[in-house]
């Protein structure tokens, strides 16, 4: 096709369909560059009326040889004459002014050159966009299916792509009469870099694209996803988002362009953003960072690990009776290669390897039930091999009293062995909700049974998932308020754990007994807890131990190296596979059985032969008692037949 302005052939452009093609070849591209950015939108000057060609237009034509030629289409197919309602007396005609020139209309000025609808007789002058305003303000937005308008009046209405009410120049559908967009919206790009919208407060390796719509069917195959920002969700499924889908990454519009103000509110508030130091550390000098690196730290540790160490404890009682103990207790410390113990300060000693989950060698601490992983530590020196009882030394340093305990100061709590009148010690402690048969401390009075980690967790803590923020203890209220780790409730009578200025809690089994690394037989790499979906994971989550797909919106372990995942609630279960906890379809968050030790020999009235302490598995079969099965429970299992029992069953027919 020819126009009169220009000697070459023109091809017509549909810049919907070229943007489209030419983002899928760069996506191929740049599939594994991790520092890729979206291509830039496209523009041109039109050659025939001076304005800007981009995107809105979708259609242009441009010159088929080597020049830069460009035209709207819509310039393209302007009449070379006209009527216009501004001046019914003539006809108005396309011509190309030589100077300087003001619409008569708009008595906006223009520059030489520039085309007009004149009449000559009378030098009246019409610009292109006051001849053609409809064909002139035609939008095709990818948003919608149908052109749009603009509504050039300013108006108070609902934005379709934000959700907000706005004040100012609208464009509308004529076809469908309730679809407003906003200018501020309609002009958003199709891709932005989060970290340059929000002054760096978030940052994201991708860039995020615009959707029009988030599906709730999506959103639920994706286990509803929170936006990162400001962490609610995506209530409404036409609201347009900013997504990065390799990474599960999801932003309001708002968010991901920070047009919400104050600005910094959403930050201070979400607890997601970048956070400003708001304590001194020589205010804070026992300051405890969380996660602890492995499963070797813990909180007892921390506290009575110095206390052993200090000057005036100058020597360590080889043989020692613990009241915890039937059986004398020996220290046992020399250490030879592969971290098995070669020689024992006693003869009656077997030899023991330290706890180990590379080669699935479990050795558990009476005390706290948190794994043994160096020397030295103190074992029962009965010969008796039956007898299991290990505990840390700093284990033996417990105090003997806690007084004035934050969630029971009306009386001390006093340690012991096992929990008073509980079926073979097994208690819930009320801090972490979890189950446990190793030491307590007590107020028998009151039934008030905490495990002896739980007796001193500290008041305020610093957690990597929230840096640079001071966390505080709390005594838990009935709240609205969820878990950042696992989602789930907070119990009244407990505690939490709760960032003052941030939208950020936590329970205290979440906050403290989640290890930063841990290792799994079957990966020689160390796998690190995550806060956030993997930056580049191209499939879906699955867990390594139960099998499970689940939510990588909530705390997981994660080896970067193997790209392989794990439950936080099944970490503990690495030295054992089979023992994996029944499905379900709620994040998980602590392995439930994390402070119960398994093992030893009990006599129970149903049975004859001796039993152990163990947790169900498939093969166990159904409970003796109930005939029900007995998967992922608390059993007693014969060591000569085939019988078990449920725990519960037994503690009930044992009238306990």
């Amino acid at each position: 096709m020819e126009v009169i302005e220009h000697e070459h052939p023109l091809s017509l452009i549909d810049l919907e369909l070229e943007h489209s093609q030419l983002q899928e070849e760069y996506d191929e591209d740049n599939e594994t560059d991790g520092d890729m950015v979206a291509i830039e939108d496209f523009k041109c000057t039109c050659n025939r009326c001076g304005h800007e060609i981009n995107e809105h237009h979708r259609y242009y034509y441009k010159c088929s040889d080597s020049c830069d030629y460009a035209i709207h289409k819509f310039c393209f197919d302007l009449p070379p004459t006209l009527k216009h309602e501004s001046h019914n007396d003539h006809i108005l005609t396309l011509l190309h002014r030589k100077s300087y020139w003001h619409c008569n209309v708009c008595r906006k000025q223009h520059e030489p050159q520039e085309i007009s609808y004149q009449c000559p007789s009378c030098d009246f002058d019409v610009d292109i966009s006051c001849a053609l305003t409809a064909d002139k303000k035609t939008i095709y937005h990818p948003s919608h299916k149908h052109p749009l308008l603009p509504i050039t009046i300013p108006i108070l209405c609902e934005c379709g792509a934000c959700g907000k009410k706005h004040q100012g120049i609208f464009y509308h559908c004529i076809t469908c009469s309730n679809f407003f967009i906003h200018t501020d919206c309609f002009l958003l790009p199709k891709k932005l870099l989060i970290q340059r919208t929000t002054h760096d407060e978030f940052s994201h390796t991708h860039p995020l694209a615009i959707e029009y719509s988030f599906p709730t069917t999506v959103q639920a195959a994706k286990f509803d996803p929170r936006c990162r920002v400001c962490g609610d969700f995506f209530n409404d499924e036409n609201l347009w988002i900013y997504t990065c889908d390799k990474c599960r990454y999801y932003a309001h519009l708002d968010c991901a362009t920070s047009r919400e103000e104050p600005f910094m509110f959403i930050f201070s508030s979400a607890g997601f953003g970048k956070t400003i130091k708001n304590f001194a550390d020589a205010d804070y000098p026992d300051l405890l960072y969380f996660p602890f690196p492995d499963q070797t730290y813990s909180i007892l540790k921390h506290i009575f690990f110095k206390k052993m160490a200090s000057p005036s404890n100058t020597t360590y009682e080889r043989n020692l009776q613990h009241m915890s103990h039937q059986h004398p207790l020996i220290l046992v410390g020399t250490q030879g290669g592969n971290n098995e113990i070669t020689k024992p300060s006693s003869s009656k000693v077997q030899p023991l390897s330290c706890h180990n989950p590379m080669k699935k060698i479990e050795l558990l601490c009476n005390g706290c039930l948190r794994p043994i992983t160096n020397m030295p530590f103190y074992k029962c020196a009965n010969e008796d091999k039956s007898c299991d009882f290990v505990l840390h030394e700093w284990c033996t340093w417990l105090p003997d009293q806690v007084p004035n305990y934050p969630g029971h100061p009306q009386h001390s709590l006093v340690l012991l062995p096992n929990a008073p009148h509980k079926f073979c010690g097994v208690f819930k402690c009320v801090v972490c909700r979890l189950r446990c048969n190793g030491f307590v401390y007590s107020c028998v009075e009151c039934e008030y049974h905490i495990d002896v980690s739980c007796a001193f967790i500290p008041d305020k803590i610093v957690h990597e998932a929230h840096p640079n923020h001071l966390i505080w203890r709390v005594q838990s209220r009935p709240s609205k308020k969820r878990c950042r780790s696992c989602v789930r409730g907070f119990d009244e009578t407990g505690f939490s754990y709760s960032c003052p200025t941030c939208e950020f809690d936590l329970h205290p089994d979440c906050a403290l007994l989640l290890p930063q690394t841990i290792r799994h037989k079957f990966d020689k790499h160390p796998m690190k807890l995550s806060y956030f979906p993997i930056e580049n994971h191209k499939s879906q989550y699955f867990c390594e131990v139960c099998e499970e797909e689940f939510d990588p919106e909530y705390w997981f372990y994660h080896c970067y190296d193997c790209v392989q995942s794990i439950h936080s609630a099944c970490a503990p279960l690495i030295l054992e596979c089979k023992r994996a906890p029944v499905a379900s379809r709620f994040p998980k968050r602590i392995y439930k059985l994390l402070n119960i030790k398994f093992g030893g020999i009990h006599n129970i009235e149903d049975h004859s032969h001796p039993v152990s302490f163990d947790q169900g598995i498939e093969s166990d079969g159904d409970c003796n008692n109930c005939w029900d099965l007995v998967w992922y429970k608390l059993i007693f299992k014969c060591l000569q037949c085939k019988y078990v029992i449920h725990f519960e069953c037994c503690k009930s027919f044992n009238n306990w």
